[in-house]
């Protein structure tokens, strides 16, 4: 098939999702063209493989002038979300219109929220519009437990706006693909289509067993590990709480015991509190393998969450033991205490750790548990070829 992919920003390890998509469509033998923005401060370094795997990749840079011109103009549009009206780019809709025009597609993939805007360009053609998640199911968990003041008066501005967003949809697109079933449940709520049930599809996220494989070295006994993009709010709630809640009852007992948390632009809040010298924040690095692979087990305590957590899969499958909240899975079919160690207060997931640490054959059991779960159920080939009959199906039938 000859697939037109568009993103509002570039594929990477980070937005994993896009990313291994078209990894695998490409492995499939399909022709993908890929047009996707470079917002402010994006990484442009995954552009080099993309181009490896796509038969042609166009970006367009979308200037923080045009993303705070963008917000300014939605303000009294009560009916778009700033997030989908952020990325909208006249140089972009230019760009979507002389590629169709070009050459004809058989299937038309459109990424996230934040792309939803720049469908317009693609006028009546049948599209696939991968929603990831609920955003009106994540502001009103961001109303009940978001970590600031600020992600609470987002969610407070963005709710109503979304909800009437998210519910049109169906108005626009041929599907909506989201992650887990709780999101669909939100999306079905919202929409009044009387194919709503059929047309959001639940389309797992799937994890790189390759890439995200144990590694042949010992792991480091004493260190814990959280990971993740660290300005995400749900993230720095969580890894506050894992700080300030948890490691506390840990050092009690194990005095000794390292904390490393892993992932791009730690928040001030997160780098302010992290002075105890057992604490490590390292903001961006080269590969997170290392650091997820050599910990004696990840630890996420979760406050909220939508869709599946990419972070919880990869450690899975690096074969590293997890400990997490029930607030994560939703989208998961693992059973708790086998694949996973499930914890809800600070004394139940400093007491999992303490169990973990202390008993290697335990954590051994888990890990490998883990791993083999997520060969099973969340293999990104198995992802791809449900999309690949999405695709047939819209063509014929849109």
């Amino acid at each position: 098939m000859r697939i037109l992919f568009i993103s509002p920003y570039i594929p990477s390890l980070i937005r994993v999702r896009p990313y291994n998509i078209i990894k695998y469509l490409a492995q499939r033998g399909h022709q993908i063209t890929l047009l996707a923005l470079v917002p402010p401060g994006e990484e442009t370094g995954s552009l080099s493989t993309l181009k490896t795997w796509c038969e042609q990749v166009e970006t367009v840079p979308l200037p923080r002038w045009r993303t705070l011109w963008n917000g300014v103009g939605a303000l009294p549009q009560l009916a778009t979300p700033l997030q989908a009206a952020y990325s909208r780019s006249p140089e972009m809709a230019t760009l979507i219109r002389r590629t169709l025009a070009q050459q004809p597609f058989d299937a038309i993939h459109v990424e996230h929220m934040r792309g939803a805007e720049l469908a317009r360009a693609v006028g009546n053609r049948p599209v696939i519009f991968d929603s990831v998640d609920s955003i009106t199911l994540l502001f009103e968990k961001v109303l009940a437990a978001g970590p600031t003041w600020r992600s609470r008066l987002m969610a407070t501005v963005e709710l109503s706006r979304n909800r009437r967003y998210e519910g049109s949809l169906l108005q626009r697109f041929s599907r909506v693909l989201v992650t887990s079933p709780q999101d669909k449940a939100t999306l079905t709520a919202l929409s009044a289509h009387p194919q709503a049930d059929e047309r959001i599809v639940v389309l797992p996220n799937g994890v790189d067993l390759d890439y995200f494989a144990p590694l042949n070295q010992p792991r480091l006994a004493d260190t814990l590990v959280f990971s993740g993009k660290m300005s995400y709010h749900a993230n720095v709630a969580a890894a506050i709480d894992l700080i300030t809640r948890v490691m506390p009852l840990i050092w009690q007992q194990k005095p000794e015991i390292k904390l490393t948390i892993v992932g791009k632009d730690p928040s001030p809040k997160l780098l302010e509190l992290a002075g105890d010298p057992r604490i490590s924040v390292t903001g961006t690095v080269p590969d997170m393998r290392p650091y997820i692979g050599r910990a004696a087990l990840t630890i996420l305590p979760m406050r909220y969450g939508v869709g599946i957590q990419n972070k919880v899969l990869e450690a899975m499958a690096m074969a590293t033991p997890v400990i997490t909240t029930s607030k994560t899975l939703g989208a998961l079919q693992v059973q708790a205490n086998r694949e996973l160690l499930v914890a809800d207060t600070p004394q139940a997931m400093a007491a999992s750790a303490l169990q973990l640490l202390a008993d290697a054959e335990l954590r051994q059991r888990v890990g490998d548990a883990g791993r083999q779960y997520v060969e099973t159920c969340h293999d990104w080939r198995k992802a791809v070829e449900k999309l690949e009959q999405l695709y047939t199906q819209v063509g014929r039938h849109p």
